[in-house]
């Protein structure tokens, strides 16, 4: 009797502390999201994280190992040519305050001649470590993004006033690295290669490991690996492998038969890009230059992760973990940039 009650209690314990799998609210196999959380929803796909969904997986994280997903940023570092440089400049400086006693009394009235540094910072949102808004894409002559909020609407002087960067969650949730530069033994994919469906499920296969409803998919293709120390590219080499991606029945694969939340890559962009003899081809198949990222940020409403940096995952060959991120508060930016999630094991 003794050795029942052990294991019933044993059991309870183990209920208790094991979230019971909840049913996807709102993604259908087949169809994927869409515009289905209401009418002034600015979430999309993320709102099918719950409390039970983040406690399990943070029950992924075994180690305590922490991964550092975000790279360092600076004035010449490498981007995405439809975006701004950046610049960080000395505001306020030691020398600067004591020289010019621009605040006399706290100058003067210091015997221990403190003074600070603080920074003026002139920057894109969408450099670096990034994740793209639902507001970042737009298409048609109304010019709408998500949910169908149009510029003409929501636009404006000051960013944009719906679907911008603190619309985007707190993200906890299972993350699934799918190293797709090490299924195809390359250091990095080569030059406009476009990643397909059959890759990501032969990576998967190899690394075995299966995607679940609510996954965050990171994709490597290996182009972070010429980063160095803030993506200078002098070589050119992130320049040359940043056009390798996902095709827009990759991202369909991964939103619509695998419940995707988010994908994101270590690229500047997450998507093939064709060559340029190529290019008008793809644009007329598709209807867009960024076919990829129309279906998952206007159509599924599934944020797009870019210049993750899972090198240091790769080579310990983690290929499930905790992924967090959180993005700043800067309202009227189209994405959270300059980010630094961090993948837990």
């Amino acid at each position: 009797m003794k050795t029942l009650v052990s294991l019933l209690i044993c059991l309870l314990s183990l209920a208790t502390d094991t979230p019971a799998a909840e049913p996807l609210a709102k993604w259908e196999k087949g169809k994927g999201w869409g515009w289905v959380w209401g009418k002034v929803d600015e979430v999309g796909a993320l709102n099918e994280m719950t409390d039970a969904s983040r406690l399990a997986a943070l029950r992924l994280v075994k180690q305590g190992k922490v991964y550092d997903l975000g790279v360092a940023y600076d004035r010449n570092s490498y981007k995405w040519p439809g975006h701004n440089p950046g610049e960080i400049i000395s505001f306020r400086t030691p020398e600067g305050v004591k020289r010019q006693q621009d605040l006399p009394a706290l100058i003067n009235e210091n015997p221990t001649r403190t003074a600070w540094h603080s920074c003026a910072v002139f920057m894109n949102d969408n450099v670096a470590t990034q994740i793209d808004g639902l507001g970042h894409a737009t298409e048609g002559d109304d010019d709408h993004w998500y949910n169908g909020f149009r510029e003409r609407d929501w636009g404006g002087n000051w960013g944009i006033r719906k679907c911008d960067a603190t619309t985007i969650p707190p993200i906890v949730a299972r993350g699934v690295l799918i190293d797709v530069a090490d299924y195809k033994n390359v250091e990095a994919l080569a030059a406009n290669y476009a990643i397909t469906p059959a890759d990501l499920e032969g990576a998967l296969k190899k690394q075995a490991i299966e995607l679940k409803p609510r996954d965050i998919v990171l994709i490597r293709t290996g182009t972070l690996r010429y980063w160095g120390e803030s993506g200078n590219d002098e070589k050119g080499k992130i320049k040359e492998h940043d056009s390798a991606g996902i095709n827009p029945e990759s991202a369909k694969w991964l939103v619509e038969q695998n419940g995707a939340m988010m994908i994101g890559s270590d690229t500047s962009g997450l998507e093939y890009v064709p060559r340029d003899a190529d290019a008008s081809e793809y644009r007329r198949k598709y209807k867009s230059f960024m076919p990829v990222h129309n279906y998952l940020l206007i159509e599924q409403g599934v944020h797009i992760g870019e210049f993750h940096n899972l090198e240091q995952l790769a080579r310990d060959k983690v290929y499930e973990f905790a992924y967090i991120c959180t993005t700043a508060k800067i309202k009227g930016t189209a994405s959270g940039f300059a980010l630094r999630p961090i993948a837990i094991r």
